[in-house]
C-alpha cells in the first residue's frame, strides 16, 4: 500500500493518514472479482439457487463506485480521512447487502466482513477505525435476523437458531479483535518509522552545523591570501599620496576594510580549528564530553564534569583523542540536555578509560529520576522519562541511544539510590568515526 506515515501529536493522538486513491480502487477490484466469480461457480457451477440477477446488480453498484472513483481521483492521488472511510463504510454496506440476498450469517463468505476494518486499521485514526468496527457490528446484526433464505440445493434447510447465535459472536469478537490488534501493531510501525525519521532529522542537521564550520575554516584560509594582497597594496597607495588629498583618504579607508576583513576571518577561522564543527580534528575524549555539554547549561544548574581512571582511581594516562562525530555531539548532548532539564540543582557527569582502550561517560542528576514503570523501556520511541514537562515527547533518550549505538556505545539506564537519575554510556573500544558510517 501507498500510506502515509506520521507520528503522534503534541498530545500523543495520532495525525490522520491518507491512502492513495488507487491503492483503494485496486483493493476493490480484487474483491468485486473474487465476489462475480464465487456467485457464478456457486450459481452455475454448483447449481445452488441464488438471486443471480440481484447479487449482480449489487456488485456492479460497487464497480459503478470503483469507476467513478477512479475517473475523479486519477494516479496517485490521495483520499484525505473522511473520504478513505467513507468508501471502506460503502463496501461493509456492499458486502452486506450481498450477504442479505445470499443467506446472510450462514454464508460461509460472511467473515469478508472483517476486511474493510482490518484495512481502516492499518491506514486510518482510532476514531475512524471504531467507527466503521461499530458499523459492521451492526450490520452482522441486522444480518443475524434479516436476509433471504439460505441457497441450498434441499428445500426447507435452516441452520440451527443456537449455531447462528454462535456465528454473530464469532464475528463480533472477530471484528473487534482484529481491528484492535491491526490497529496497534500499525501504529507501532509508524511511531517506529517517525522517530528514526527524527533521528535522520537531528543527525542531519548536526552534519550541516560541521559542515558550516569546515567551510568557514576554508573560506578564512582561502580569502587570506588576496586580502594579504590587498592591504599591501593599500598601503603603498597611502604612503605615496598626498596627506591631504581625497584619494588619500579612500587608501586609507580601503586598509581599514581590509584589516577588519582579515580580523573577521581569523575569528572564523579560530572558531573553526578547536570547536568540534571540523570532521577532521580529533579531542580528548573529556574535552569532547565538554563541548557536548555546553550548549546545555543553564543559569541554577550546575554542570559537574570530572575524569577519573577505572573504578574510581585517579587519572593516570592521558585521555583518548576521539572525532567529534555528529552521532558523539548530538547523542551525548541529548542525555545532557535531559539531565539538565530535569535536574533540581546539579548534573555530575564522570568521564572515564583505562589502558585497554575502554572509555565511559555516566551522568547522574538530582531531579525526580526514571518512572519505575518505563526504566525498562527507555530509549523506546516515545516514552516519556519522567513527569511530562514543555510537552515533551520522548524521543530525547531514543535519538540519543540509536546515534551512540552506531558507534559502539551500550547505555544502561537507572535510578540513583538516593534519587534522580544516572545514565552510563560505555564505550568497550574508543569510538572512532568510522564506527557510525
Amino acid at each position: 500500500m501507498t500510506i502515509d506515515l506520521a507520528a503522534p501529536g503534541p498530545d500523543g493522538a495520532a495525525v490522520p493518514r491518507t491512502v492513495a486513491a488507487r491503492t483503494l480502487a485496486a483493493i476493490r477490484w480484487v474483491a468485486l472479482g473474487g465476489q462475480v466469480t464465487t456467485l457464478l461457480v456457486v450459481h452455475l457451477g454448483l447449481g445452488f439457487p441464488l438471486p443471480l440477477t440481484l447479487a449482480l446488480a449489487i456488485v456492479a453498484a460497487s464497480a459503478l463506485l470503483n469507476l467513478t472513483l477512479m475517473r475523479r481521483r486519477p494516479g496517485r492521488d490521495r483520499l484525505n480521512e473522511r473520504e478513505a472511510a467513507l468508501y471502506l463504510g460503502f463496501d461493509i454496506l456492499q458486502l452486506s447487502a450481498l450477504l442479505f440476498v445470499t443467506g446472510g450469517l450462514g454464508n460461509p463468505f460472511a467473515l469478508l466482513v472483517l476486511a474493510p476494518v482490518t484495512v481502516s486499521a492499518t491506514i486510518l485514526t482510532r476514531r475512524s477505525t471504531i467507527q466503521l468496527c461499530a458499523a459492521a457490528i451492526v450490520c452482522v446484526s441486522v444480518l443475524a435476523f434479516a436476509h433471504l433464505p439460505l441457497p441450498w440445493v434441499e428445500e426447507g434447510f435452516r441452520l440451527p437458531a443456537i449455531y447462528k447465535a454462535g456465528l454473530w459472536v464469532a464475528l463480533v469478537v472477530a471484528l473487534v479483535f482484529n481491528a484492535a490488534y491491526a490497529w496497534w501493531v500499525a501504529e507501532e510501525a509508524r511511531r517506529i518509522s517517525a522517530a528514526l525519521a527524527a533521528t535522520q532529522d537531528a543527525l542531519a542537521r548536526q552534519r550541516r552545523l560541521a559542515a558550516v564550520g569546515a567551510l568557514a575554516a576554508a573560506a578564512a584560509h582561502e580569502l587570506g591570501s588576496p586580502l594579504g594582497t590587498i592591504a599591501v597594496v593599500a598601503r603603498e597607495l597611502v604612503r605615496e599620496l598626498p596627506p591631504d588629498g581625497d584619494l588619500a583618504e579612500d587608501a586609507r579607508l580601503l586598509l581599514s576594510e581590509s584589516q577588519r576583513c582579515r580580523d573577521i576571518l581569523a575569528s572564523l577561522s579560530r572558531r573553526s580549528e578547536p570547536e568540534p564543527h571540523t570532521p577532521f580534528a580529533e579531542l580528548p575524549f573529556d574535552a569532547l564530553v565538554e563541548q557536548a555539554a555546553e550548549p546545555h547549561h543553564r543559569d541554577g544548574i550546575a554542570v559537574i564534569i570530572e575524569a577519573h581512571g577505572p573504578d574510581g582511581t585517579p587519572v593516570t594516562a592521558p585521555a583518548p583523542a576521539v572525532r567529534p562525530t555528529p552521532e558523539l555531539l548530538h547523542g551525548l548532548g541529548s542525555i545532557l540536555q535531559n539531565a539538565v532539564q530535569f535536574a533540581a540543582a546539579t548534573v555530575e557527569v564522570t568521564v572515564a578509560w583505562n589502558a585497554a582502550g575502554s572509555v565511559s561517560v555516566e551522568v547522574e542528576d538530582d531531579g525526580p529520576g526514571f518512572a519505575a514503570a518505563v526504566v525498562s523501556r527507555l530509549g523506546e520511541p516515545y516514552v516519556s522519562t519522567r513527569a511530562s514537562r514543555d510537552g515533551h515527547m520522548g524521543l530525547g533518550l531514543f535519538i540519543a541511544r540509536t546515534l551512540l549505538e552506531r558507534t559502539g556505545a551500550e547505555i544502561g539506564f537507572a535510578n540513583r539510590a538516593g534519587g534522580g537519575a544516572r545514565v552510563t554510556v560505555r564505550w568497550p573500544q574508543v569510538p572512532r568515526a568510522e564506527a557510525s558510517r
